[in-house]
């Protein structure tokens, strides 16, 4: 359970940041309490979609990771934050990424502050 929260919290937090440097990933609300539970529940989403979707979309595209030594792994980062504007959509939470070119920068920023957030909060690993 601890893992868990750990994670969501990294994920909201990288989230966040993408948010406020990026003017074509937006979330909105009528107020900062509406905001930040908008943001957790696009994190659980971002957070499922990286634990159920990804490995397949991952395993799919094995012969990509080593025919371009791993930089597909930017390609699949942007679709699964795109896969989870589209699935925060469908729960009509204000969370929207406006396009491939956003997400994949919003995907390198994710990856780099989700890795900065799990070396400082505390896990069992």
């Amino acid at each position: 359970m601890k893992h868990f929260l750990v994670k969501t919290i990294a994920n909201a937090a990288a989230l966040a940041v993408a948010i406020w440097l990026l003017k074509d990933i937006t979330l909105t609300g009528e107020n900062t309490g509406r905001k930040i539970l908008t943001l957790v529940l696009v994190a659980l989403i971002f957070g499922l979609v990286n634990f159920l979707v990804k490995p397949v979309v991952k395993l799919l595209s094995f012969p990509l990771f080593i025919l371009t030594l791993g930089l597909i792994t930017l390609v699949v980062n942007a679709l699964m934050l795109l896969l989870t504007s589209w699935l925060a959509g469908k729960a009509d939470l204000a969370f929207h990424v406006a396009g491939f070119w956003p997400a994949l920068l919003g995907g390198v920023i994710i990856s780099i502050v989700s890795w900065a957030m799990h070396m400082v909060l505390p896990d069992e690993d």
